[in-house]
């Protein structure tokens, strides 16, 4: 486990400096789970993808093809949208762009890597995703745990699970200062997050019919924040089209990490007669 090469790149930014960190590890076949988890731990990075060889029958272009398992420093999570871009830049610098087909725990995700000027940009088409109400007492362990008064929250934004390949709580911020100052209880949020299922919380601000800041707050992988959250991205874009929020045919921008010195843009493509949500961004290698 010593000997294997952890790739370092980051997702949503062609700056290094920033976007979401994400480790990659192309070669993963000699790693079981407990060994894939400690390599995710010692980055410390919010995830970490794993490849190895795609399932048979998984189709697409001849060498294209992957299984993928994302780790975070405490657990496995089912998918990870930041870790999926950076991993298809990744692959796209020694196999060229194109199309690339991945096959995670959600279900086959295809992936599409262009060049444009400046370095590469991967778009990500999520599984097919759906919205949930969430209990009115567990919304109010949330804000609590959040130290948010209800009245902080934006009404044209009702409290929504969505799901995209993981489930995020979704909640809208009436002010971009109250979507600023995020100090949460850790350990509450956590307990209530393990108990719902989630996977991230995402803080919302709307800037402009088609523009957003979010925000993440992550503790169950083991992190106050994640900097660039592609999963959650897609599942906003999924819940801002089912509430009629956006237009069912639209793209967006998501401004996420600019509160953590680490901006990042994501591109969130809604496609009429399409269910699907498309993530897209830049990625670069950490050097």
């Amino acid at each position: 486990m010593t000997d294997t090469e952890v790739l370092r790149y980051t997702a949503f930014s062609s700056d290094p400096e920033g976007g979401n960190p994400a480790g990659i590890v192309l070669d993963a076949a000699g790693l079981d789970e407990a060994a894939m988890l400690e390599v995710a731990a010692r980055l410390g990075y919010s995830e970490t993808a794993f490849l190895t060889a795609p399932p048979e029958g998984l189709g697409g272009p001849a060498g294209r093809g992957f299984t993928v398992r994302y780790f975070s420093p405490k657990a496995e999570v089912p998918f990870c949208g930041h870790a999926t871009v950076a991993t298809a830049v990744a692959l796209a610098e020694r196999i060229g762009p194109g199309d690339l087909l991945l096959a995670t725990r959600v279900g086959t995700v295809p992936v599409s890597v262009t060049a444009e000027e400046g370095g590469l940009r991967a778009t990500l088409t999520s599984v097919e995703p759906h919205t949930e109400e969430i209990d009115g007492a567990d919304l109010a362990e949330a804000l609590a745990a959040l130290d948010w008064p209800a009245a902080d929250l934006d009404p044209a934004f009702p409290p929504r699970i969505a799901y995209a390949g993981a489930r995020h709580l979704v909640l809208g911020a009436a002010t971009r200062a109250r979507l600023a100052d995020l100090a949460y209880d850790f350990a509450r949020l956590d307990a209530l997050m393990r108990r719902l299922d989630l996977t991230t919380v995402q803080l919302v601000h709307r800037a402009g019919p088609a523009e957003f800041h979010v925000r993440d707050p992550f503790p169950v992988g083991g992190v106050v924040e994640d900097p660039a959250t592609g999963a959650a991205a897609a599942a906003f874009g999924a819940y801002a089209r089912e509430l009629g929020l956006v237009p069912a045919q639209a793209v967006l921008t998501l401004h996420q990490g600019e509160d953590m010195g680490r901006p990042g843009l994501l591109t969130v493509e809604l496609r009429e007669g399409d269910p699907r949500v498309h993530v897209s961004g830049t990625g670069v290698r950490i050097a």
